[in-house]
């Protein structure tokens, strides 16, 4: 395995940026794509938050944030067709796939497998 590779930080890229670095994670990728315009994305990023304070798990994923419109193409190879949008990697692969979640109890099942 290669240990001198480490991934960019979870903060936002700015438009025009290259993807996030996602290969080689020591932890999973969580993966938020959104509009910055609609209500329901903020209203979902709300749930997610709750979600991993609820059960102490703010440090089980690695954060991207992805504007679908500023990086369509980003979208188009995760499979994304509607936002708000959840992927979850590990690796090079595309484990899971949440598109427009309803609310917490959504959020809290689809991540089930990587919470504490």
């Amino acid at each position: 395995m290669n240990a001198q590779a480490s991934p960019e930080p979870a903060a936002p890229a700015p438009t025009g940026a290259r993807p996030p670095r996602l290969a080689g994670l020591e932890q999973p990728g969580l993966v938020f794509f959104f509009d910055p315009a609609s209500g329901r994305c903020r209203r979902v990023e709300g749930f997610l938050a709750q979600v991993l304070q609820r059960r102490r798990n703010h440090r089980t994923f690695k954060l991207y944030r992805v504007d679908r419109d500023a990086r369509p193409e980003l979208a188009q190879r995760f499979g994304i067709e509607a936002v708000p949008a959840l992927a979850v990697l590990e690796g090079k692969q595309v484990r899971a796939r949440l598109e427009e979640p309803r609310g917490c109890q959504d959020i809290e099942r689809f991540l089930a497998p990587w919470l504490h």
